[in-house]
């Protein structure tokens, strides 16, 4: 089965002066439809600039991002806004919801952005709220939300355009451990029932027995755990 995405001998540096620094150093890995890919590594180790360069926010200063044995790591400014919002979804550790839309029109927003009609908007938003446990929060604003909601909210937000990747920094850090474990519980699940390739950065050492592979990042080199 061919990768769904796959990051070779990928580096970013950052120039210091006359040194230069590097966030990520050849990182090579891959990751398959269905699969979930963890990367573990404390705060500074390189987990958020390496997600940032495989969503195609950060551009790499050397190797290549292959999104379905596609090259997309090059590609022009004007087409990697269309790869980020037709290929990438995004969850963040800080939910990053809008405090002045509900639950339901927080996740509408990223079809609304694709000019998808409101009747489908509305169909796709309920069915995917109820999965992820929130029927009952669907008109409630993020600030009357818990932690573990606002969560789920901005994870079927990540969900409701059909990407083929999930990428996910520091999803639980937020969270307590209760809401933690269903977070990741919610992410394996997609990940299986829709065939997503899905990366999950944290330092969270729970999150590793939801993952099908586990990689170690520090100093921005990358190896594969094992045990």
């Amino acid at each position: 089965m061919r990768p769904m995405l796959e990051a070779r001998a990928l580096s970013k540096h950052y120039q210091q002066g006359s040194i230069a620094v590097a966030a990520v150093d050849s990182v090579s890995f891959s990751v398959l439809p269905g699969e979930i890919a963890l990367i573990i590594g404390p705060s500074g180790s390189g987990k958020s600039t390496l997600l940032s360069m495989l969503g195609c926010i950060l551009r790499p200063t050397s190797g290549a991002i292959l999104l379905a044995g596609r090259d997309v790591g090059r590609l022009s400014d004007r087409e990697l806004p269309r790869i980020r919002g037709r290929c990438f979804g995004f969850v963040f550790q800080s939910f990053h919801l809008f405090p002045f839309l509900t639950a339901r029109e927080n996740v509408e927003t990223a079809l609304r952005l694709r000019k998808v009609s409101a009747r489908v908007r509305r169909e796709r938003t309920v069915d995917l709220l109820a999965r992820c446990g929130l029927e009952d929060r669907m008109d409630f604003y993020p600030a009357s939300l818990s932690g573990g909601e606002k969560q789920r909210v901005a994870i079927a937000r990540a969900l409701v355009g059909d990407p083929f990747i999930l990428l996910a920094d520091e999803p639980t850090a937020c969270l307590d451990s209760a809401n933690g474990e269903i977070v990741f519980e919610m992410l394996r699940h997609f990940a299986q029932e829709k065939g997503k390739a899905v990366v999950i950065a944290s330092h969270d050492p729970k999150a590793r027995r939801f993952a099908d592979r586990v990689y170690s990042l520090a100093d921005g080199r990358i190896e594969v755990m094992t045990d």
